[in-house]
């Protein structure tokens, strides 16, 4: 399948290589070979199949790269690895991205959170490495774009080290700060006014275990979902801690929560430095750390981009976009934005 893009590749010799594959084919190529079409889009290939050899038929590079995509994936299956249509997907789209990428070893490091959906796998390399740096650290900071996985990831570490006796509660923090929104007067108790605030720690939670289990633990006191103002004066044994939107907490608040890791815990931090709803003027507490602790032992900074976005394709192109237009705007320092002359 070749389009009139691909015209240019046209002086390339083109190139066959045929491989045996008998198994699971059909889950690799999907339905109606959904994700076949996808391999020919994204790596300018022409992929046929008869009986058990597939023949891959293109520019070298790309045969090559499809070549190794097939068989990584396939030695996955052999192995017992459970592939859902998505991670076939994202596959894709990291050899389109990197052909020397390391399939195997990605989809090989998996988190193992509850029955409800066995394990979570890493979708990019910088997933791995942050689940590497998770369990090698006793602190890690995370600095990324949205939709990168980095609060999922957490707790699902979180989730696994509590349900292998690690560690005996799941504490989750957010700075209750609007998120470039004036929400006025919000009625009900404490606990109802900070909930809005604490939603997306919720979510995750429930997409790895079931309603119920959750509300129980958290009426029996094993998970505590709370405002990042409400960890002052506290120290923190035997337990697996995350501030999610740490952007959005200041220096004294940043220090204030770095030091309530106690023994035998583990503390994450995860932001987007380019998304502050602190007011204008106030450093964020998570970019100064993240200047300020390079270096230490037994601290790890993981640093996301957009290569790393597993959300909708089009949150990846948002994140790139908004990313050149700060880059256009630092450029044209000193001096106003282009829009804020009312021009």
């Amino acid at each position: 399948m070749t389009t009139p893009d691909d015209k240019a590749e046209q002086t390339v010799p083109a190139q066959d290589r045929v491989l045996e594959i008998n198994q699971h084919l059909p889950e690799i190529f999907g339905t109606q070979d959904a994700n076949l079409k996808l391999i020919e889009k994204k790596l300018n290939v022409r992929v046929t199949t008869r009986d058990n050899q597939v023949r891959i038929s293109g520019p070298p590079a790309s045969v090559d790269a499809v070549g190794r995509l097939l068989l990584q994936l396939h030695t996955l299956m052999e192995r017992g690895t459970q592939l859902a249509n998505g991670d076939i997907k994202f596959a894709i789209r990291l050899v389109a991205e990197d052909p020397e990428v390391d399939i195997i070893g990605l989809f090989s490091e998996r988190i193992s959170v509850s029955p409800k959906i066995g394990y979570i796998t890493p979708k990019t390399p910088g997933q791995r490495e942050l689940i590497h740096a998770i369990r090698a650290n006793d602190i890690a900071l995370v600095v990324g774009p949205a939709g990168t996985g980095k609060t999922y990831l957490a707790v699902a570490l979180a989730v696994e080290g509590f349900l292998n006796r690690q560690f005996q509660r799941i504490i989750l923090a957010r700075p209750a700060v609007e998120a470039g929104e004036k929400l006025g007067f919000l009625p009900g108790d404490i606990s109802e006014k900070i909930n809005p605030y604490l939603m997306p720690l919720y979510d995750a939670l429930y997409d790895m275990v079931e309603f119920n289990k959750v509300q129980q633990m958290i009426r029996e006191g094993y998970i505590e979902i709370a405002p990042l103002a409400y960890m002052r004066g506290r120290t923190l044994n035997d337990s697996f801690i995350i501030l999610d939107e740490g952007q959005n907490a200041t220096p004294e608040q940043m220090k204030m929560f770095l030091t309530r890791l106690g023994f035998r815990s583990k503390m994450v931090v995860t932001g987007d430095i380019t998304q502050v709803d602190l007011p204008r003027g106030t450093l964020s507490g998570l970019i100064e750390a993240h200047r300020i602790l390079q270096g230490i032992e037994g601290i790890s900074i993981i640093n996301f981009s957009e290569k790393d976005v597993v959300r909708h394709e089009l949150v990846k192109k948002i994140v790139k976009a908004y990313d050149r237009k700060d880059s256009l705007w630092e450029e044209h320092k000193p001096g106003a934005r282009p829009d804020d002359s009312g021009k």
